[in-house]
C-alpha cells in the first residue's frame, strides 16, 4: 500500500507569552495570544488569529481567515468554516470564494457548535449544537439551527 506521510505539529506560529498547548495538535501559520489555551486534536490554520485570555478545547477546527478576540472560549467540537459553497459546490483552492469570520471580545461558543462564515460582536453566548449562519450585530444568547436569540 502506498501512502504520503503528513506530520501534524506546529509550524511558523506566532505564540505570546504563557500560552498552554497539549499535543497532538496541528497549527500553522496563525498567532496565539498571551494565556491562551489551546486543548488536544486541535487544528488552527494559517492565516487565523486567537487573541489573548482564550480557552480552545479540544477536537475544534480553525480554518484560514478566523479572528478570535480576547477572552473567549471555544467548546469541544467546535467547526468554523469559510466556503459557503456559493458557486453551487467546495470553492476548493479558489479562495476568492472563501470568507472571513471575525469572533469578537468575551464570546463562548458550546460544545459542537458550527459557524459560517459571520461576524459575531463582544459580550455573547452561542448555545452548545448551534449553527451559526448570520452575523450576530447585539450582545445576548444565541442557540439553535439557525441559532436565533433567547
Amino acid at each position: 500500500m502506498d501512502y504520503i506521510k503528513l506530520e501534524s505539529g506546529v509550524v511558523n506560529v506566532s505564540f505570546g507569552n504563557n500560552v498552554k498547548v497539549v499535543f497532538p495538535v496541528n497549527l500553522y501559520g496563525c498567532s496565539i495570544g498571551n494565556n491562551t489555551f489551546i486543548g488536544p486534536f486541535v487544528e488552527i490554520q494559517k492565516n487565523s488569529s486567537i487573541g489573548s485570555n482564550c480557552k480552545i478545547q479540544s477536537h475544534t477546527f480553525i480554518c484560514e481567515l478566523v479572528s478570535i478576540g480576547d477572552n473567549c472560549f471555544i467548546g469541544h467540537g467546535v467547526m468554523f468554516t469559510n466556503d459557503k459553497f456559493s458557486e453551487g459546490k467546495p470553492a476548493g483552492g479558489n479562495k476568492e470564494h472563501w470568507k472571513k469570520t471575525v469572533i469578537g471580545n468575551n464570546v463562548s461558543i458550546g460544545s459542537n457548535v458550527t459557524l459560517l462564515p459571520v461576524s459575531i460582536c463582544d459580550n455573547v453566548v452561542i448555545g452548545a449544537g448551534s449553527v451559526v449562519t448570520k452575523d450576530i450585530i447585539k450582545s445576548g444568547v444565541y442557540f439553535g439551527n439557525p441559532a436565533k436569540a433567547k
